[in-house]
């Protein structure tokens, strides 16, 4: 790997790598991926790591985003995000947009994920930092009562049938909205508006169906979370003004995806379009890249139900908005509205998503893959808020357990060099087993507690699993996109309380 990465991967500037063809077989495009020095070398580390066989049979990053660019049809670059690390198939990190007019261009369920419309959601209200200190303990432990977190959590508010469970599959927060878990102007503020049209509950099985049903509006485990926040520094005081935050401003994030529902229709497409590769004529370098034609039978099928977990994602982050209102007004014994708990956006960063894009001077009509990475359109772009047009679309990223996360907004230089994408989080840095090895969880809990963060977790283990070091430096990853013009950063937020699974 080492010889490969000093003939083929050269630094083009301070913040980008290129991946020349020859790296792995059947390169259609360069590869490129958005690092710093800092960065680069966690990057060389996880291929040393990997290599050695210390993580099993996962391929490292650098050759992961080469392997997708030997896909068919794939245009542009395959572009890693500074977050970058491996994953199943694409690396987590990874965006790679396909031609939709060509017949050889695939859409692959590992560019999307198996938690599908994994995103962040984030509301602000008018307490400040003042206001929630005293009550912060109480706070933590009204979101971990309310919000069911944790591997094998079930519903509170949940589809009691097959029938409920098609409608917020083809219609997503509108099935929210009807039911009274949603804000109207909620909808306005999610991308998408919080539903994708293309969706179409007949694609996804009754196996699929029914996971989704006991697990609508909870939050799963692993890095999903939902935080309490503090605004301490602000970087673009009129977007922020735009945005309604201001330094002091108490906000919210919750991440969370599709749970068992979007897991269960990765797993089974993968395992039908793994029959069907020879028969497609489609070949690739690694065998978690299957994929089907777009334009095929199986392609579109899988679209459809990829859309329909991604409305039930939306679904699900509204009614844990839903929950997350009154854990506060319980707290605070207030009413949502009287605490002025808004929502400032929804974001995707595991889908893939139907775009316009200029491309060497012509409009290209594209299928942009975005696994671990969020859209981050720049200004004036007709798919943004009305309330947002001036300021480029927000992508929000949280940080880790304990430290910081951000609100970068789009620009016009991320929409030509990264297809209006930028990064998701803080990317890891050493895999969950290497984690429970090497940090001790009560040491984690203490540091939480020294830096006044009041945390509730499903499984102490998770304290090790998440724990900053765990973590690249999440300033070094949204530094590196600001350095790269990818996206800017309006705010930061300090945590104060979180609840995880």
């Amino acid at each position: 790997m080492e010889s490969l990465v000093n003939k083929y991967v050269k630094r083009t500037s301070p913040t980008s790598l290129v991946i020349g063809k020859g790296f792995v077989p059947n390169m259609n495009v360069p590869g490129k991926v958005f690092a710093n020095s800092t960065l680069e070398k966690l990057l060389l580390d996880e291929a040393s790591e990997i290599a050695s066989g210390s993580t099993g049979s996962f391929i490292p990053s650098l050759a992961q985003v080469a392997n997708v660019a030997a896909l068919p049809g794939i245009v542009g670059e395959s572009i890693a995000m500074p977050d970058v690390h491996s994953g199943y198939g694409f690396a987590i990190g990874n965006v790679a947009a396909f031609d939709m007019d060509n017949p050889s261009s695939i859409v692959s369920p590992g560019g999307v994920g198996f938690d599908i419309n994994c995103g962040v959601r984030m509301l602000r209200t008018n307490l400040k930092e003042e206001d929630v200190r005293p009550v912060q303990e109480q706070l933590a432990q009204n979101l971990f009562d309310h919000v069911p977190v944790g591997v094998g959590s079930k519903s509170l508010i949940g589809a009691r049938t097959y029938s409920d469970i098609d409608q917020i599959l083809n219609y997503g927060i509108d099935w929210a909205l009807r039911e009274g878990y949603a804000w109207p102007e909620d909808k306005e503020l999610c991308e998408e508006q919080g539903r994708i049209v293309k969706a179409d509950a007949n694609h996804v099985s009754q196996k699929a169906k029914g996971r989704g049903m006991s697990q609508l509006g909870t939050l799963g485990a692993g890095n999903h979370y939902a935080e309490v926040q503090v605004v301490d520094e602000v970087f673009d005081a009129t977007s922020a003004a735009v945005l309604g935050l201001e330094k002091g401003t108490v906000c919210m994030m919750i991440h969370s995806g599709s749970r068992g529902l979007g897991h269960q229709i990765a797993s089974e497409t993968v395992t039908k379009m793994e029959s069907l590769q020879e028969q497609m004529g489609i070949q690739v370098n690694d065998r978690q890249l299957v994929c089907a034609r777009i334009q095929s039978k199986e392609g579109e099928e899988y679209l459809s139900a990829m859309n329909a977990a991604a409305n039930f994602a939306y679904a699900n982050r509204s009614i844990m908005t839903f929950l997350a209102r009154q854990a506060f007004a319980k707290t605070f014994n207030a009413t949502p509205d009287d605490l002025d708990m808004n929502l400032v956006y929804d974001v995707s960063h595991n889908i893939a998503k139907e775009e316009m894009h200029l491309l060497n001077g012509e409009v290209r009509r594209l299928l942009v893959h975005r696994k671990g990475a969020t859209r981050a359109f720049g200004p004036f772009h007709p798919l943004i808020p009305t309330a947002y047009q001036t300021i480029g679309q927000p992508a929000l990223v949280g940080g880790t357990m304990g430290t910081a996360s951000y609100v970068l907004l789009g620009t016009d230089e991320g929409m030509k060099t990264a297809f209006g994408s930028t990064c998701h989080g803080a990317g890891r840095a050493l895999s969950r087993s290497k984690s429970r090895a090497m940090i001790d969880s009560m040491d984690v809990a203490e540091r939480l507690r020294e830096a006044n963060v009041s945390a509730r977790v499903a499984s102490s283990h998770l304290l090790a699993e998440e724990a900053p070091q765990s973590y690249k430096d999440v300033f070094e990853v949204v530094q590196t996109c600001e350095e790269a013009k990818l996206s800017r950063a309006a705010v930061r937020m300090k945590p104060v309380a979180v609840a995880k699974g």
